[in-house]
């Protein structure tokens, strides 16, 4: 009938509660109205009364969640049979809408960090007052209930790790002086939320103008800034990671980095992580090996967190790793600070946003003005910090011509030249670089630095134990090492080695496992690789890796080097289908999940020792040594052992990854 009156309200669960309610009274109504006739449903309007109906319904109160405004429908009966009933379900729906009030969290279109005029030039902002954005317009929030575990969510939304003291006396007079114009309701945190929005919304304002908040002041925010907070040496870091603040958790213990298993992984655990580096909040606690899989041991298992720890080695977890393999690694993204980095830097000229020639915004006759970047031993650690500090992840290529991209001509001159960076910088110009001193051979225009960057990229690990335990020496005649010499696999004092001497070589076998996010491909097309007439195979890389034997204090002895003829799936893991093969010239490269083995009998699958003395060394070996490649990660691309040598016989021991070598 037109004169049923149901409030159906805004948001889900009061959607719910509004058609249980309807279906309800549909149904009573029309089960009473078979049995009594005159049985009669009517609203609250200005045509009838009470005394006119059996059944009545009509809103009389209204209440407030959140934004949202909506009334709530009382029920009345003539009928006593039906009055108890209305009365009990009235009492569920109070109960049930109040606990229900009180469960909501913030809801706001924007908010932001509202630096005074003196402060608006710094970057970061970390201090300022705090507003949100609630229809359409900005408004702040009272500090009569204000606490400092709210401000801690506000700081870790924006990127830092902590809250610091304040001088308020500026900020009073500021507040004194401005028009007001408050939000209407308090905000309560545990400061274990990620976001505003994820705390709860505290008791409703009544909002007065200027004299709303009479005992206080809008709040201010004061956050520690950037790694202040981070120690000088922690005891996690991530790698992996596409963007600054995100990778793969890594713990160090006894003096070897090894991972995190994602039992029971959530974001109080990785925002313990990410302030504990100097971060705000984590935006995601990632499991499953999202960004990768580690090397080595699992260090700790179901990590639980209170989320206030200062670092993840104080909160709960299990020793025992079983069952956890590199899989199941543990990652995270945090909230980093706005720093403003990709506004003096862009791509132009590509054909998508994710490539084109380097232009950076420098100093030209005392104005800011675009120029390129010379691209004389422009590579791939330089192409990595530009793909960063644009926020596109990793660089898939180095481009020292641009010619095909064609930028603006006003940024054609060069503004930048002799850059060399190690890949760990956050912006171009924290490289190392010539200045104002501009000098670029190739003259810029065509030559310009270009790039290319790529959301995932390839890891290349070696197997230490595999190495450690094939390594033997052999004694091999000259006469069947010509091809090897054709191709430098031999010392130098083998040019004058009579053709029937020998020569002593540490053989070994290397497993080389891709644990990135994308296929380890050869930087050269098919069609320019180098064909080797001796050994009858195309080099697709002419160095993949080096072989050196060096003395303790690390100076180099003896050397070798592995030209990548072959780059295939030797084995994958179980499930991983092979994608690359040798035979018949086919496609070379290494499938995420797979990996390529060397064996030890092949050519140039050794070091030539036949003029080391006997004495203790150390074995290194360097997987992409030129950076050729792009990956995400390349400390894990050196692996050292120590090594014992007689005379005679040859010990291999010790054999460890990256940073983890104990000398």
């Amino acid at each position: 009938p037109s004169e049923r009156i149901i409030c159906f309200l805004a948001t889900n669960y009061h959607q719910y509660l509004s058609i249980f309610l309807f279906f309800f009274l549909n149904f009573t109504y029309k089960h009473y109205s078979e049995h009594h006739e005159s049985l009669k449903l009517c609203s609250n309007t200005m045509d009838s009364s009470p005394e006119d109906c059996d059944w009545l319904l009509y809103p009389v109160e209204w209440f407030m969640f959140g934004t949202v405004v909506c009334s709530w429908t009382k029920i009345y009966f003539q009928r006593s049979e039906l009055y108890i009933l209305s009365a009990v379900l009235r009492a569920v729906m109070t109960l049930f809408l109040c606990s229900v009030s009180q469960g909501l969290t913030v809801q706001v279109e924007d908010m932001r960090i509202r630096a005074t005029y003196s402060q608006r030039k710094r970057i970061p902002i970390t201090e300022g007052f705090l507003e949100v954005k609630d229809g359409g317009k900005w408004r702040q929030i009272c500090n009569e209930e204000w606490t400092e575990m709210n401000s801690r969510v506000i700081c870790g939304m924006y990127g830092f790790p902590g809250v610091k003291r304040f001088n308020t006396r500026p900020y009073k007079l500021l507040a004194k002086r401005r028009k007001k114009n408050y939000w209407g309701f308090s905000v309560n945190c545990t400061g274990n939320e990620a976001n505003l929005a994820d705390c709860k919304l505290g008791r409703e304002i009544e909002l007065k103008g200027n004299s709303t908040c009479g005992q206080g002041m809008p709040v201010v925010v004061s956050c520690v800034p950037g790694r202040a907070f981070a120690p000088s040496q922690p005891l996690v870091r991530l790698r992996g990671g596409a963007m600054i603040g995100e990778g793969r958790v890594e713990v160090l213990k006894n003096g070897e980095w090894g991972t995190v298993c994602d039992d029971n992984w959530n974001i109080r655990a990785a925002t313990v992580v990410c302030r504990e580096l100097g971060f705000g909040s984590a935006k995601e606690a990632l499991t499953g090996a999202r960004l990768g899989q580690g090397i080595g041991l699992v260090h700790m298992n179901e990590v639980e967190c209170s989320g206030f720890e200062k670092s993840l080695t104080e909160c709960y977890f299990n020793r025992d790793a079983l069952g956890c393999s590199h899989e199941e690694d543990a990652a995270v993204r945090c909230n980093v600070p706005a720093m403003g980095f990709h506004t003096r830097l862009r791509l132009s000229g590509g054909r998508n946003p994710y490539e084109g020639r380097v232009e950076v915004l420098a100093e030209k006759n005392g104005t800011l003005a675009w120029g390129t970047v010379c691209s004389d031993n422009w590579g791939t650690m330089e192409a990595m910090v530009v793909c960063r500090q644009l926020g596109l992840g990793f660089a898939s290529h180095a481009f020292q011509e641009t010619w095909y991209w064609g930028g603006e001509s006003s940024a054609d001159t060069v503004v930048m030249s002799g850059v060399r960076c190690s890949g760990t910088e956050l912006t171009l110009d924290q490289c190392l670089h010539h200045g104002k001193h501009i000098q670029c051979a190739k003259g810029g225009g065509r030559f310009s630095a270009g790039v290319s960057c790529t959301q995932t990229a390839p890891d290349l690990v070696l197997n230490a134990q595999v190495v450690e335990q094939t390594t033997y020496l052999e004694d091999r005649p000259m006469y069947a090492l010509q091809c090897a010499q054709e191709e430098n696999c031999l010392s130098s004092s083998a040019d004058k080695a009579d053709p029937t001497s020998y020569r002593r070589l540490l053989r070994f076998s290397s497993q080389i496992h891709n644990n990135g996010q994308s296929d380890f491909r050869p930087r050269a097309a098919h069609h320019s690789w180098i064909w080797h007439e001796c050994h009858r195979h195309y080099h697709s890389m002419e160095v993949f890796t080096h072989y050196d034997l060096l003395s303790l204090n690390g100076t180099k002895v003896a050397e070798g080097h592995k030209a990548s003829f072959c780059l295939e799936d030797s084995n994958c893991d179980e499930g991983i289908q092979k994608r690359y093969e040798c035979a018949n010239f086919g496609a070379q490269g290494i499938t995420v999940g797979c990996w390529d083995t060397y064996r030890h009998d092949i050519d140039c699958q050794w070091i030539d020792i036949t003029d080391i003395k006997p004495g203790d060394y150390i074995f290194q070996v360097v997987i992409n040594p030129n950076y050729e490649v792009a990956e995400s990660d390349y400390t894990n691309n050196v692996m050292k052992c120590r090594s014992r040598y007689d005379g005679q016989r040859i010990w291999m021991y010790n054999c460890r990854i990256g940073e983890t070598f104990i000398s």
